[in-house]
């Protein structure tokens, strides 16, 4: 198994062990779903692409990756997505944006089949990186919310 294969696999099991116990960094934003995880991912998926203003740039199953390391992994998914126009307006103000740009959202599922979304806080972005754009951070916020209500 590679280090970095190893590296995934402790820090979403770390993650998977938290939604347990409801102890989140407080950078992250997570909500549990009520419906099942291929409904909540697929639903957050088509969200995003009928949005016009979003792109979806990466997709990422992380359980797939784990059973290619001979690991399993309860269902994990993250999708990289973003709005270049937002998106470069941040990083015009602090390049360092970009590392936790485009935005992410993981859904996953415990061992017991519940389903989590989580993402990272735009507020915790803007103080993480010293911007000062409140009023595009909002914006962010209530796009993150939207997209990820799915009867939670």
């Amino acid at each position: 198994m590679s280090v970095l294969h190893f590296l995934c696999h402790l820090n979403l099991n770390s993650l998977m062990n938290s939604a347990d116990k409801n102890t989140f960094d407080p950078g992250l934003v997570v909500r549990t779903s009520n419906s099942d995880f291929e409904t909540t991912y697929n639903l957050i998926k088509s969200r995003i692409e009928a949005n016009p203003n979003l792109k979806v740039m990466l997709e990422i199953d992380h359980s797939k990756n784990a059973i290619s390391a001979d690991l399993t992994l309860s269902p994990t998914r993250v999708i990289l997505f973003g709005n270049p126009k937002m998106g470069t307006k941040l990083m015009q103000e602090n390049p360092t944006a970009g590392i936790d740009l485009p935005q992410k959202i993981i859904v996953f599922a415990d061992n017991s089949g519940k389903t989590s979304i989580a993402y990272n806080d735009p507020q915790y972005i803007n103080q993480r990186h010293g911007l000062s754009n409140e009023e595009l951070t909002s914006k962010i916020s209530s796009v993150l919310n939207k997209l990820t209500d799915v009867g939670v």
